[in-house]
C-alpha cells in the first residue's frame, strides 16, 4: 500500500469569531453549506478523509499533481466558495446576525506532500502519520492574512514556485514543528475573488405578473422569528392548509430562487420555486 501523497486543507477563515458571535442554528447551516460547494468543487480526484469543524482534510496516495494542477484547485475551490457567498448575500432575506455576516468569511489551503496511511475503527477510516500532523500544525503560522495558498517545500521540485496569474506574489516562511523546521511559501489569493464577475439579481418577470389578491395580518412576534417561520419550507406544513410536508429544499437556508417538492394532503406532489 502506498504511504506517500498529497494533503490538501481547506480551512474557512474567520470561522471561530463567526460561530461564537452569531446565531448558532443559521451559522451552521451556512457553513454546512460551504463545505458542501468546497467538496463539489474537488475536479483533481481527492478523497475526503474527514471534516474538521471549519476545514476538510482531503488527501491523495501517489505522485502529486503538480503545481499547475493544484493552482487550478486552489483557484476552483476558492472562487466558488466566494461566488456562492455572493450570491447568497444578493438573494437572502433572513437578516439574523449569521446571515449578514457570512459573506465576510474566506478560505485558506494547505497543501504538504509526506509520509501518511490510513486506518478503520469500526465504520470510521482516519489517517495517521507525522505528516497528518505537520499539515495540521501549518495551519498556525504567521501570516498575517487570511486568503492564502501555503505550499510546503516538499511539493515543490525547485525552491520557488511559478506565478500563475500577474498579480501573483509568494513570500517565504517556516514553520517550526515536532518533527522539526518546515520551510513553506505562501501567496495571496484575496485578487481572485475582486475578479469574479458581479452577481446579479434574478430575473423574477414580475412585470408580467398581475396581482389578483392582497391579504395581510398582524403577527406579534419580532422580525426575525417571522422570517424563519415564514420562509423556511420545514415549517411549511406547520401553518399552511394542504401541506402534508415540504421534500427535496434545494438549500438549508431560505433565499430568493429556492425550489421545493410540496407533498400535498391529497398525496399531489407539487414542485414550486421561491420568487
Amino acid at each position: 500500500m502506498e504511504n506517500k501523497g498529497l494533503l490538501f486543507i481547506p480551512d474557512i477563515s474567520g470561522f471561530t469569531r463567526f460561530v461564537n458571535e452569531t446565531e448558532l442554528d443559521h451559522s451552521r447551516m451556512i457553513i454546512e453549506e460551504l463545505l458542501e460547494v468546497l467538496i463539489n468543487a474537488n475536479e483533481i480526484g481527492l478523497e475526503v478523509s474527514e471534516i474538521e469543524g471549519d476545514a476538510i482534510l482531503f488527501y491523495k496516495f501517489g505522485e502529486s499533481p503538480g503545481m499547475e494542477a493544484l493552482y487550478k484547485q486552489v483557484e476552483k475551490m476558492f472562487c466558488e466558495f466566494h461566488r456562492h457567498l455572493l450570491i447568497y448575500d444578493l438573494r437572502k432575506f433572513c437578516q439574523c446576525k449569521a446571515c449578514l455576516a457570512a459573506v465576510d468569511l474566506s478560505l485558506k489551503v494547505i497543501t504538504h506532500y509526506g509520509e501518511f496511511t490510513g486506518y478503520n475503527v469500526r465504520n470510521f477510516s482516519k489517517l495517521i502519520g507525522k505528516d497528518i500532523i505537520v499539515a495540521h500544525q501549518l495551519l498556525k503560522n504567521d501570516i498575517e492574512q487570511h486568503e492564502y495558498w501555503l505550499v510546503t517545500k516538499s511539493l515543490l521540485q525547485d525552491n520557488t514556485p511559478k506565478d500563475f496569474k500577474q498579480w501573483m506574489k509568494w513570500d517565504s516562511s517556516a514553520k517550526q514543528t515536532d518533527n522539526g523546521k518546515v520551510p513553506f511559501h505562501y501567496t495571496q489569493l484575496a485578487q481572485l475573488k475582486n475578479e469574479l464577475p458581479p452577481v446579479g439579481p434574478l430575473q423574477l418577470e414580475l412585470k408580467k405578473k398581475e396581482k389578483v389578491i392582497s391579504v395581510t395580518r398582524e403577527y406579534n412576534t419580532d422580525i426575525i422569528t417571522l422570517f424563519h417561520a415564514s420562509g423556511d419550507f420545514h415549517y411549511r406544513h406547520r401553518w399552511q392548509e394542504g401541506v402534508k410536508s415540504v421534500e427535496e429544499v434545494s438549500h438549508y437556508l431560505p433565499r430568493v430562487g429556492m425550489r421545493r417538492r410540496n407533498v400535498q394532503d391529497n398525496g399531489e406532489v407539487v414542485i414550486y420555486g421561491n420568487r
